[in-house]
């Protein structure tokens, strides 16, 4: 499986970004199949045109609007728009992430609540297109890690439907403090937007490493062309690669800080079956953990304590989640920072055999490794030996760690 590098060259904008996915080779059908699935076929126009930047090749991507009506969506519409839509879950995920982000950065800048966001540029068609599209070429693709160099942001002044406002738009500045994403300056003196709102979201939600691996091969790639005159190429370079990892952590930070969501409730009118499948729930659809205890609750009746704790961005996917598949008629919902040391999974060869550990970095850089619990059960009932004798033989024999992931 390929990995994808996504060039900021210097920025980043959603009609860049799919211009250079179409330029790739990714299928015009599967850019606009999930956007006819939504029943968006007859709000615009979609044009794919040889252009160039500075003499530099590429595909500027182009949406005329023939949306007659206009409309100002908010996400609360625009989130029921996906949720409603016929597609593929893994697909209308990662959509509903990217708008949630958006929604998120904009409520927080404005002062109001996500669902109540109204979207003008965001919400537009051509804005609706460039992010459905973007997220539908991705999946085609379905690279095993997705990179991307720092964008940079350029200064001055950018039109808006909420009038002038500076570069970088307030917007941009959430979304990159959110998800900690580091820029560059060296174009600080350029004036113009380089990067949008639209770009950085879909950067944010989209990539899993902001720095290039240390090696690799390039297998094709393709180029999409801004519209803005700038006295350098404003391109976007997208490539399918093949890397070869090494051991560095990509200079994150360790340990790191994060946002987090604790979502809770109690429940005393469903069965402890039902609140086990419930929790099961949760687990499968990704919180990060769930725990639960039997309490006394009103006219003495026993029920259950349940809190989840889940990444920020899915809070609202999550609330779903709660109210469709619990008794549960409200949630306590709290936002809080949890610092957590980088781990990885992998396997080492032992005594054993082959055995999936989890490797942990200090401060300091030292490695810690521990054997997954399923693997000393499973090695206990093989072998007929204790728990602490399974562990001690796997940390004296353990050699040639191979990782499944990379540092996060």
């Amino acid at each position: 499986m390929e990995d994808v590098l996504i060039e900021c060259s210097p920025g980043i904008s959603g009609d860049m970004l799919l211009g250079a996915f179409y330029d790739l080779g990714v299928p015009r059908e599967v850019i606009e199949q999930p956007l006819t699935d939504l029943g968006l076929k007859d709000l615009y126009n979609l044009e794919f045109k040889q252009s160039k930047s500075c003499s530099i090749r590429g595909i500027k991507s182009k949406v005329d609007n023939i949306d007659c009506l206009s409309i100002k969506r908010t996400w609360g519409s625009i989130k029921e728009l996906i949720l409603k839509g016929h597609l593929e879950e893994k697909l209308k995920q990662i959509i509903y992430e990217v708008f949630e982000s958006l929604a998120n950065a904009e409520g927080k800048v404005h002062g109001i609540k996500s669902d109540h966001v109204h979207f003008h540029e965001i919400g537009a068609i051509d804005s609706l297109v460039d992010i459905i599209g973007v997220c539908a070429a991705l999946n085609y693709l379905n690279p095993k890690k997705v990179y991307c160099n720092e964008p940079m942001l350029g200064k001055g002044f950018v039109q808006t439907e909420h009038g002038k406002l500076s570069v970088p738009p307030p917007a941009v500045i959430e979304l990159l403090r959110q998800k900690n994403i580091k820029v560059l300056s060296s174009f600080d003196s350029i004036e113009g937007e380089l990067s949008t709102p639209t770009g950085i979201a879909l950067l944010s939600n989209l990539v899993d490493y902001f720095q290039p691996p240390s090696k690799y091969s390039i297998n094709s790639y393709g180029v999409g062309i801004g519209n803005l005159k700038f006295p350098f190429p404003n391109l976007v370079r997208v490539y399918k690669i093949t890397s070869f990892e090494d051991s560095r952590n990509y200079e994150q930070i360790n340990p790191k800080c994060e946002d987090i969501s604790v979502q809770e409730a109690w429940i005393d009118d469903q069965t402890p079956e039902d609140i086990s499948n419930f929790i099961e729930k949760l687990r499968i659809e990704g919180a990060y953990d769930v725990s639960y205890q039997a309490i006394n609750m009103k006219k003495n009746r026993i029920g259950f304590s349940i809190q989840a704790i889940i990444p920020i961005e899915k809070k609202e996917f999550f609330r779903r989640i709660w109210f469709d598949y619990s008794n549960t008629i409200g949630v306590r919902e709290r936002t809080q920072s949890r610092w957590i040391l980088l781990r990885r999974r992998g396997e080492c060869i032992t005594n054993l055999g082959n055995v999936k550990v989890k490797q942990t970095m200090k401060p300091d850089g030292s490695i810690t490794m521990k054997p997954e619990n399923d693997e000393v059960l499973r090695l206990k009932l093989e072998h007929k030996l204790s728990t602490d004798e399974i562990r001690k033989i796997i940390k004296e024999s353990s050699r040639k760690f191979e990782a499944f992931e990379n540092w996060k």
